[in-house]
């Protein structure tokens, strides 16, 4: 996970007034009754689609409050125009400026206008269960003298321990099932990504945890003796890695979300003779923050699906062109303050096509404020992957402040896909059981019908990476979540009522497994 960028959403004006994002979302592409503007707010609203659709969607004035626009986000945005900002409110135009002092006045305005004093809060329109559901929690000591700031847990399903980074000491730890601990290696900077492999494991290293493009971050090798092998260097706050032979040389090669800053991107480490590699850029924009590969157009060639999430928001294509490059398609844009944290290919209705499950919940730059379009959404298959056939269709929508991260998995073992989320930025002071939910699917060949579960775990930490595989080897997916527990609060006037010392907690999968004759 990425610990800042500029937060990006869509709300219309129709769903301010009709409430949409209760059950299924909205449709990003639908008119807003803004269109309609004439005289000074026309000319804003035109002057907006010119300037700000350069680099990203275009955000509508109702998607944040006056306040935040005018003293957060508008500030910011001008001075990425060129112009100068004085106490947030005083704008003067330069020799580097790419846009009049007059227009940018007319843009104000626009957004001044049509913003609402306060955004709109919406509540699931089904209360979640307060229970555990299929899971049992299980710790290890809490150390009173440690504070924890985990920023990586991973599961090794076939050893059977979780593996731990944390930003106060970076380096690997190893945990077995009854929580003893052992160092599994030293490493310069904080972990955020772990990926296993028969004789080797991959390490992403972040480098700089505050949001800054400071090129320190790494991927490198360890092997089972532990010995580092470097892969790359210099990367800007990189977050994390996945495999595959994408020109079938029979060499590993890696991709790289670096989400940097203002600097970043998606990058192959195509792999040489020596076990050296070459880094080559597949889309050099920031907040490249997941990926995911496979043959997705079934030409036998891998692919990459990615998640870009500062400024241009959304999800690309890029499909193998079987010459060493790739070939990009858009899957889904979002606003450029939509706050897009994770996604999931998962075949949820069970129609044979893989389907999208998105997060919108990052929110720790510009606009630090409960959004009413944060949470969960599926994505419907409609197309195929074929290139410029790929479609999905927003068919689920589960409002959670801040949600951070979900995963798709067959959690109580019935045959449908079930979700797990975590919510770094939850609303603590009025709903702090939104921090971890669990979405327990109902009947997948109708209409999508989950029963959420609030699994009483919010004052035992609070939770930035999650993880979910078999620690124990008894055939269903187990939980491991990890407790940042300091900093980035967004609420005035709260205290953290969590533990801050628990560095992760396990939800063990309770569900008793068939054994077929």
């Amino acid at each position: 996970m990425r610990y800042a960028k500029l937060v990006s959403y869509v709300i219309w004006l129709s769903v301010i007034s009709t409430g949409c994002f209760l059950s299924t979302g909205c449709d990003p592409k639908q008119k807003s009754e803004t269109n309609t503007l004439t005289g000074e707010m026309a000319d804003g609203q035109k002057l907006t689609l010119k300037y700000c659709s350069t680099c990203h969607l275009p955000a509508e004035p109702l998607l944040l409050d006056k306040e935040t626009w005018k003293n957060q986000v508008l500030p910011a945005m001008a001075k990425q125009l060129g112009l100068e900002v004085w106490q947030n409110n005083h704008y003067f135009q330069n020799e580097r400026s790419a846009i009049s002092q007059s227009d940018w006045s007319k843009i104000l305005a626009y957004y001044d206008s049509l913003a609402p004093v306060k955004l709109p809060l919406v509540k699931a329109s089904i209360i979640p269960k307060t229970d555990w559901a299929v899971f049992s929690p299980k710790t290890p000591k809490s150390d009173s003298s440690v504070t924890a700031t985990t920023t990586l847990v991973s599961i090794n399903k076939k050893d059977h321990h979780i593996y731990t980074s944390s930003a106060e000491n970076p380096d690997i730890i190893k945990w077995d099932l009854s929580f003893k601990k052992t160092l599994s290696a030293k490493l310069p900077s904080p972990a955020v990504n772990l990926m296993f492999s028969e004789n080797r494991n991959v390490v992403t290293m972040i480098g700089e945890m505050k949001a800054a493009d400071i090129a320190n971050g790494q991927i490198t090798q360890l092997d089972a003796h532990q010995k580092s092998t470097p892969l790359a260097t210099n990367l800007i706050r990189p977050i994390q890695t996945v495999s595959s032979d994408f020109n079938k040389d029979g060499l590993t090669d890696y991709v790289v979300c670096s989400f940097g800053h203002n600097k970043g991107g998606l990058y192959v480490l195509k792999q040489i003779p020596g076990n050296k590699f070459d880094k080559i850029p597949i889309r050099e924009i920031a907040g490249a923050t997941q990926a995911k590969t496979g043959d997705f157009n079934q030409d036998g060639w891998p692919d990459v699906m990615a998640l870009f999430a500062h400024a241009d928001e959304g999800i690309w294509l890029f499909l193998n062109d079987q010459k060493g490059g790739f070939k990009t398609e858009n899957i889904i844009r979002f606003p450029s303050v939509y706050g897009s944290s994770s996604f999931e290919l998962a075949d949820i209705n069970k129609d044979g096509n893989v389907d999208i499950i998105y997060t919108a919940g990052d929110n720790s730059d510009y606009s630090r404020i409960l959004k009413p379009y944060h949470g969960v959404y599926i994505y419907i298959n409609k197309g195929n992957f074929k290139e410029g056939n790929s479609h999905f269709e927003k068919t689920y929508f589960y409002p959670i402040d801040g949600a951070t991260k979900v995963i798709a998995k067959d959690f109580d073992l019935d045959g449908d896909i079930d979700l797990a989320t975590i919510s770094f930025f939850a609303d603590f002071k009025a709903n702090p059981s939104g921090s971890f939910l669990y979405f327990e699917q109902n009947k997948p060949k109708a209409s999508l019908n989950f029963t959420t579960h609030a699994i009483p775990i919010h004052k035992l930490g609070r939770w930035i990476c999650m993880d979910a595989e078999d620690i124990d080897g008894d055939g269903d997916t187990d939980i491991v979540l990890g407790n940042y527990s300091k900093g980035f609060l967004n609420q005035e006037n709260f205290k953290p009522d969590w533990d801050v010392h628990l560095p992760f907690l396990v939800l063990e999968n309770k569900v008793k497994v068939t054994v077929k004759d």
